[in-house]
């Protein structure tokens, strides 16, 4: 069973209905995971804005980095690449902003932050990556996104 409980066709869904996703954490290392995971995700046809204070105002893969998620609105889904100790401050964040959708990458786990966001009505998933879950899932994103 794995952390967040979710079934594959909730994973389903979330890939296959989510369009506009904030990435926090995003790094302009091409070989950091979020660098690689982003552009995955632009490829596929998801509008992505990436998060990151340090980098604000650059960009990368082409997108303007937002310092803050209120800097991403509106959005469906917040990918979350960040420490699990800096998970619960993102998951407030996103609540007041309405979205949708908490994923925590791999490794990344709150489950307080997680059980607020399921209280708000926000789907959460964690320690996952998309990447890993269209390809164990045997989704073609590209394709079912044109």
């Amino acid at each position: 069973m794995t952390v967040d409980n979710q079934s594959d066709d909730t994973i389903r869904t979330i890939l296959l209905s989510t369009r506009r996703i904030a990435l926090v954490g995003a790094s302009a290392k091409p070989w950091r995971p979020s660098h690689g995971v982003m552009r995955f995700l632009l490829e596929r046809g998801y509008d992505v804005t990436p998060v990151n204070p340090g980098l604000d105002g650059q960009q990368i893969h082409s997108r303007a980095v937002v310092a803050r998620l209120d800097g991403a609105t509106p959005l469906d889904m917040v990918d979350v690449f960040r420490n699990s100790a800096h998970v619960g401050r993102v998951v407030d964040d996103a609540i007041r902003l309405g979205a949708q959708v908490i994923w925590m990458q791999l490794g990344v786990i709150d489950e307080a932050a997680a059980a607020r966001a399921r209280a708000a009505g926000i789907a959460v998933v964690m320690d996952r990556c998309p990447v890993i879950e269209e390809r164990r899932l045997g989704l073609d994103l590209h394709q079912a996104r044109h």
